[in-house]
């Protein structure tokens, strides 16, 4: 008996096929929104849960099954709910026709030039800086709080954002996909009693942001001019310029691509202790 493959070809057959590339397009993308926020964190704990679920199933857990059954039954509103900055920045970038050409971030010399050139410059003169870069954890929810720019990273600007008295000084700059995303963005402030009393709010506000993102936040101090970076909880004062730009450079920049043209470099520059200006 030999298998008819014409029955498989059927105008249902193409319609199927259809819907599950439809679905799978939209769970593509999803994922591509997702990616690189908070929401992570949160799905994989969902995914504990759904975990739980089935061995409660096959084990007859029964009061086990009961909680995580309540759980699951309330859960839609608790995704909306939990979700909305995530939803809220998907319809935005759908709206914008951005949802099929995001960004895809590129570490280049410019940036890591760009902040050691303004942090030395502000250091100097005593001027206060607080500069969150994002890495993997998404920092939308920060942008939102303060002055949207979406301007290209330069010395210049970050200068001038930080002048004293000027209308974005206050507050920190957010720096997405290398480009400046915010200035003037509220940071939350770290509790920790190990913070010593010296340390004043721009140093509070980047421990605690590095308390919840994995984003590396710059400091320069008013006071001293000192420069700090804040990053897993951790504070790194007093950085020299070759310990700034190195730091930069371990972690913004990819093995493969530093061994490419110019920015090698650069980095040897850095090695040295030779300025790459």
């Amino acid at each position: 008996m030999t298998f008819d493959w014409t029955q498989l070809l059927t105008w249902r057959t193409l319609i199927n096929i259809i819907d599950i590339l439809i679905v799978a397009f939209f769970i593509q993308q999803l994922v591509k929104i997702v990616k690189g926020t908070r929401a992570v964190q949160l799905l994989k704990g969902i995914g504990i849960i759904l975990l739980i679920k089935v061995i409660s199933f096959f084990f007859k857990l029964q009061t086990t099954e009961y909680v995580v059954d309540f759980v699951i039954n309330w859960s839609a509103l608790a995704l909306i709910i939990i979700f909305q900055p995530e939803l809220r920045r998907g319809l935005e970038h759908l709206g914008r026709g951005s949802l099929f050409n995001r960004k895809k971030k590129n570490p280049s010399v410019d940036l890591i030039q760009a902040l050691s050139k303004a942090t030395q410059y502000m250091s100097k003169r005593r001027i206060g800086a607080l500069i969150s870069i994002e890495m993997e954890t998404g920092l939308e929810e920060f942008v939102d709080t303060g002055i949207r720019l979406d301007a290209l990273v330069t010395s210049e600007l970050l200068i001038n954002i930080f002048i004293p008295n000027t209308p974005l000084h206050d507050g920190a700059v957010i720096i997405q996909n290398y480009e400046v995303s915010s200035a003037s963005s509220y940071l939350p402030l770290s509790e920790s009693p190990a913070i010593p009393k010296k340390l004043g709010t721009r140093h509070r506000a980047a421990i605690g942001l590095s308390e919840v993102t994995d984003a590396i936040t710059v400091v320069v101090s008013e006071e001293t001019g000192d420069i700090s970076i804040a990053r897993s909880g951790n504070l790194i004062t007093e950085m020299t310029k070759e310990e700034f730009e190195q730091y930069l450079t371990r972690e913004l920049v990819p093995e493969e691509e530093a061994k490419e043209g110019p920015l090698q470099t650069f980095i040897e520059n850095i090695r040295k202790g030779v300025s790459g200006e």
